[in-house]
C-alpha cells in the first residue's frame, strides 16, 4: 500500500513539475497511437463499410473469418512480424524504420485496423436492410448508399473507433519490439513502466500507470462526449 501510494504521489508530483522527460514520453505515447489511429480509421471504415455492403462479395466465407482472426491478432506477434520485415534482412530493410517511431506506427496500425474493420462491418450489418433498397429505389448511387448506411451507424462506427483506440494505447509487447524502448527516440509510457518495472522503481512505474490511465480516460471521455451527441447512450 505504502508503495502505490507513493507512486500517486510522484505521478502528481510529475505533472504538477510538467516534469520535461514525462511530457516527451507522454507526447511521443500520443503521436504514435494517435497517427496509427488516424490510418487505421482511413483505411479500415471503408475496408469494413464495403464488406458490410457487399452481402454476395467473392470469398465472403473466407475474408469474414480472417478479419474476426486479426481482431483477436496477439500484439507481441505482430511486433515479431514487423520486426523481421523491418530488419536488415527483411523486405522493407532499405526504409531504415526499425527502432523508429514510424515502425511503431506500423505495428499499432497492424493491431488496429482489423478491429477498425471488423466493427464497423458488424454496425453497417446492423443497419435495417430496407434502407439500402429504399435508397436504390430513389436513384441513390453505390456511395451515397454507403455514405447514409454509415452514418446511421455512426454509434458503432464510434465504437470501433474507441477499441481500436484502448488497443493500441494499452499496448506494449509490439512497439518495444519495433522500437526498442531507447529513451528520448521510442519510449513510450507503457515501455517505460516495463522498464522501471525490471529497475525495482515501482513508485514511478506506478506513477506513469496512473498517468497512461488518466490519458486513455481524457481521450475516451472525449470520445464518449461524441458519441452520445451522436445519439448513443
Amino acid at each position: 500500500m505504502e508503495v502505490f501510494l507513493k507512486g500517486l504521489a510522484d505521478a502528481f508530483r510529475l505533472l504538477w513539475h510538467l516534469d520535461p522527460a514525462l511530457l516527451e514520453t507522454v507526447g511521443l505515447t500520443l503521436r504514435v497511437t494517435l497517427g496509427a489511429l488516424a490510418i487505421a480509421l482511413v483505411l479500415g471504415i471503408p475496408t469494413g463499410a464495403a464488406v458490410g455492403l457487399a452481402r454476395r462479395l467473392p470469398g465472403r466465407f473466407i475474408i469474414v473469418p480472417v478479419i474476426y482472426t486479426g481482431m483477436a491478432l496477439p500484439p507481441v506477434v505482430v511486433g515479431l512480424f514487423v520486426y523481421l520485415l523491418l530488419s536488415n534482412q527483411g523486405p522493407l530493410g532499405s526504409l531504415g524504420w526499425l527502432f523508429t517511431p514510424t515502425g511503431m506506427v506500423m505495428a499499432q496500425t497492424i493491431i488496429a485496423f482489423p478491429l477498425v474493420v471488423g466493427l464497423t462491418m458488424t454496425a453497417v450489418q446492423s443497419v435495417a436492410p430496407q434502407l439500402r433498397t429504399q435508397l436504390l429505389s430513389l436513384g441513390a448511387t453505390r456511395r451515397q448508399v454507403a455514405l447514409v448506411t454509415l452514418a446511421e451507424a455512426r454509434i458503432g462506427v464510434t465504437a470501433a473507433v474507441v477499441a481500436a483506440y484502448g488497443s493500441i494505447i494499452s499496448e506494449v509487447g509490439a512497439v518495444m519490439l519495433v522500437g526498442g524502448n531507447i529513451k528520448g527516440e521510442t519510449r513510450v509510457l507503457t515501455t517505460a513502466i516495463v522498464l522501471e518495472t525490471r529497475r525495482g522503481n515501482f513508485a514511478m512505474a506506478i506513477a506513469l500507470g496512473v498517468i497512461l490511465l488518466a490519458l486513455a480516460f481524457l481521450t475516451n471521455l472525449v470520445f464518449h462526449r461524441l458519441q452520445v451527441r451522436q445519439g448513443g447512450p
